[in-house]
């Protein structure tokens, strides 16, 4: 039975799909969001998981939320506060440490105990990397043209993207072409020479990849990473007040104050079509609901391949889709503890808890990480961002105790024999007992523990295969290609069914930016 019908309808209540619906209800649409689960966010949401501890369950840190989006729907004004991490601390095999500070100065003092040359190339670098995320800025607030279309909007904005490359000059072009092709590992040799420095930078060129340091293309997913910036600072990263669900809330308040609704617990069995026209949805529970717009929050499996039938899509698109790699290989760890874990490499309770520790000590260390990944199965010593957030938020726990999260690599969403319960608690154990090296105490302050494969990000947020991105940043799926070749540019081919997730340009993290650029080409189009 048809319910009242909207002007448009949003699937998924993921920050995306919320970016998207706010920015629509601003131009005056009435729009709907259907999310499936009892709460919103996607992968950016914040539980009570056990009594009194809350997590952010998926994802942990925030740096790429696109500033525009944040002054567009005044976020801080819907509950939006960014706390800042003041550090990266790495443990060393031999007892000592590597670490980043908040204060530049500082962290050149640091890195100098451990190579003269190294704090100085430092700087050189980070100048070079802020070029960089500035020569890409651009590109990540424009609607990817299609180079083999002659259409105006298509050539125009290949000249805007031409011009923009000139712009950098030969010095900045080249650079940049560098980190488009490189591997990580091979780009961070010809700058430094102390390993745990190149491989604690290195780790964010595989964070949601299933690449190792040394794959062509991870140079750019560094990149990406780079890129982050909170009021104004490049490359700062922070953590959320109330978990990443908060940053989903603020948004969803934001699209609320402008006239958008939200309903949750409401799945999206399929989306109604008729004469290659969207004409609305069908809800798991039979109901329908009408709208000449529908907007796919989802990955672009389940946009194309499961919410519509394919057989309405062009061959070489589904093929396209079909062919998308996803391939999580990511997992998470959270932790509840009764005290927090005393490092041995800087015992106490220092600075070190108020930012990010990194397991990842050396090139090699993060290589067999990936092998055992490689071969199908989890890495028996995986690589690992750590943070402590009740510490930047006392109410993520009761008084006196913590939250633990971890972000793990690598866990393959396809494991030899695939992902059993012993499996994960294993999975579970193998993190467990290598943070123990570097935190004897850890084991006794455990009160409780989740343990997430990507099996279970799938099959509790809809991510295939638990990917965090929604799709690899693979070279062959970025700009033009992502999700496919002609279909970058939000649209689909059923008139009135555009797709606004992760899965488009430019792609994952917690950055709203695909939300915001489906927006912008809906109204134009519109």
């Amino acid at each position: 039975m048809a319910t009242n019908s909207y002007d448009a309808i949003i699937i998924g209540g993921g920050h995306n799909g919320l970016v998207t619906a706010a920015y629509l209800a601003r131009a005056g649409k009435k729009t709907l969001v259907l999310e499936r689960r009892h709460l919103l966010g996607g992968a950016a949401v914040s539980e009570e998981v056990f009594p009194g501890f809350t997590f952010s369950v998926f994802s942990y840190v925030v740096s790429l939320l696109r500033p525009e989006i944040v002054r567009d729907l005044e976020l801080p004004r819907h509950g939006l506060q960014i706390l800042p991490l003041e550090s990266t601390v790495t443990p060393l095999p031999n007892g000592d440490y590597l670490a980043g500070w908040g204060d530049a100065d500082l962290t050149r003092r640091e890195v100098s105990r451990h190579s003269l040359r190294d704090a100085d190339a430092m700087v050189e670098f980070g100048r070079l990397m802020h070029h960089m995320a500035m020569a890409v800025k651009p590109i990540l607030g424009m609607i990817p043209p299609d180079p083999t279309s002659l259409a105006p909007s298509d050539l125009a904005g290949m000249l805007k993207l031409g011009g923009h490359m000139r712009s950098l000059g030969p010095e900045n072009f080249h650079a940049l072409y560098k980190l488009m092709t490189m591997s990580s590992a091979d780009y961070l040799d010809e700058w430094y020479e102390f390993d745990a420095l190149k491989a604690t930078k290195s780790a964010s060129g595989i964070i949601g990849t299933f690449l190792s340091p040394r794959s062509p293309g991870s140079a750019y997913v560094l990149l990406h990473h780079y890129m982050g910036e909170i009021d104004g600072a490049f490359r700062a990263w922070g953590f959320a007040k109330g978990g990443t669900g908060t940053i989903s809330n603020a948004i969803a308040n934001a699209a609320r104050a402008l006239g958008a609704t939200i309903r949750t617990e409401a799945p999206v069995a399929k989306v109604l079509t008729k004469g290659g026209r969207a004409t609305g949805v069908v809800l798991d529970s039979g109901e329908e609901i009408m709208a000449p717009l529908v907007v796919s929050g989802l990955d672009p499996r389940r946009t194309f391949l499961e919410l519509v039938d394919p057989g309405q899509l062009p061959d070489d698109l589904v093929t396209a889709v079909r062919r998308f790699k996803f391939r999580g290989s990511s997992g998470k760890v959270n932790l509840a503890l009764s005290e927090l874990p005393n490092f041995t490499c800087l015992p106490g309770i220092g600075p070190l808890h108020r930012g990010a520790v990194s397991i990842s000590p050396s090139m090699d260390y993060l290589e067999r990480a990936y092998d055992d990944a490689k071969y199908g199965e989890f890495s028996k010593r995986p690589y690992m961002d750590i943070v402590f957030p009740s510490m930047l938020d006392p109410d993520m726990a009761p008084p006196g105790k913590h939250v633990m999260s971890v972000f793990v690599q690598y866990a393959p969403y396809h494991l030899n024999g695939g992902w059993t319960d012993a499996k994960r608690e294993a999975f579970g154990d193998a993190v467990v007992d290598t943070i123990a090296e570097h935190a004897p105490n850890l084991k006794s302050a455990i009160l409780h523990r989740q343990v997430l494969t990507p099996l279970d990000i799938e099959r509790i947020t809809g991510l295939s295969e638990g990917n965090i991105f929604a799709g690899e940043l693979a070279l062959q799926q970025l700009f033009f290609l992502r999700p496919a070749a002609a279909w970058a540019k939000y649209r689909t081919p059923i008139h009135g069914y555009y797709q606004c997730g992760a899965g488009t340009h430019p792609g994952g993290g917690i950055m709203g930016a695909s939300g915001r650029l489906a927006a912008l080409k809906i109204l134009a189009d519109q």
